[in-house]
């Protein structure tokens, strides 16, 4: 990988690590209407002139159905859930279960279609990481909170649902584009429940940095390195990202807020990374007059 990629790469990891700490803070301010407003009016402000640079989306009109199947599943429904889990349980243990998408988008593949032999690895890969979640759970529903816990594991079966549905139906669509749009249309869906609920008095300077914060950064500059990232390294190595994003959670949550660093929550990071390590790792081809490997990365 270029330097530049690995730039990227290292990007990603803290963009996409540190929403769980901004909603955490957000929150104590502010409706949960108006987290996903803010986040995704700003956002699609940003990135529509870019896309619209490009041209019109002459795709929109034959896309339009599972284009809004996306936007429900990657957006509208999940921002909405984890702003409203978080409301209850720390942002570390959020950022831990989120984790258990690629675990989940394995079995939900299984399930629609994925005609991939699932190995012994993998299956062992889906066996770690359900028992990291479960490790990582366990206590939350002792504690009242079965709600919040089940709001962000159907986040993360969300998170793994919707790159399927892009990858079946949307993958000839440009992601910019396609992007811009959704957050779009997802601000026009929140922005009367976000007028509705909207503060009587100046929310805290913290809460406003916040707001900013998941809108400017971990929205609209997130998606623009997401996809120079892509360019730069490919859809595939882009992905790996991921797992330093429960990494980022924890140490923000702990370091930022005080949040507490137990036994349970190193074993659950650790069980459900290299649940999914193994549950996503991937068989290389063999060609069929040697056997030998195919397609791999130098």
């Amino acid at each position: 990988m270029s330097r530049r990629g690995w730039v990227l790469f290292a990007a990603m990891g803290v963009l996409w690590g540190i929403p769980y700490l901004m909603i955490k803070v957000a929150v104590e301010g502010v409706s949960v209407p108006m987290i996903v407003f803010v986040r995704t009016a700003v956002g699609a402000a940003v990135l529509l002139p870019l896309a619209l640079r490009a041209g019109r989306p002459t795709w929109l009109r034959d896309r339009w159905k599972p284009l809004l199947a996306f936007a429900t599943i990657e957006i509208m429904i999940p921002w909405a859930l984890l702003s409203d889990a978080e409301r209850h349980i720390t942002s570390s243990m959020t950022g831990l279960l989120i984790a258990a998408s690629p675990i989940l988008a394995v079995v939900i593949g299984r399930f629609t279609g994925d005609a991939e032999r699932l190995g012994l690895a993998r299956w062992a890969g889906l066996a770690i990481g359900i028992a990291g979640v479960a490790v990582l759970a366990g206590p939350a529903l002792g504690d009242g909170s079965p709600w919040a816990i089940a709001e962000v594991l159907l986040v993360a079966l969300c998170y793994a649902t919707a790159p399927i549905i892009a990858a079946r139906r949307l993958s000839d669509v440009p992601s910019l584009p396609m992007t811009a749009i959704c957050l779009g249309g997802a601000a026009l869906v929140y922005a009367a429940p976000a007028a509705l609920t909207w503060p009587q008095t100046l929310p805290e300077p913290r809460v406003l940095a916040a707001l900013a914060g998941l809108a400017l950064v971990c929205t609209a500059l997130a998606f623009c390195v997401f996809f120079a990232l892509i360019r730069e390294v490919g859809p595939s190595r882009a992905l790996v990202f991921t797992y330093v994003n429960p990494a980022v959670a924890v140490t923000a949550g702990v370091v930022v807020l005080g949040e507490p660093l137990t036994a349970s929550i190193v074993a659950a990071f650790a069980l459900i990374l290299a649940g999914s390590v193994l549950a996503t790792a991937q068989r290389p081809a063999k060609d069929a007059a040697t056997g030998a490997p195919v397609g791999s990365r130098g």
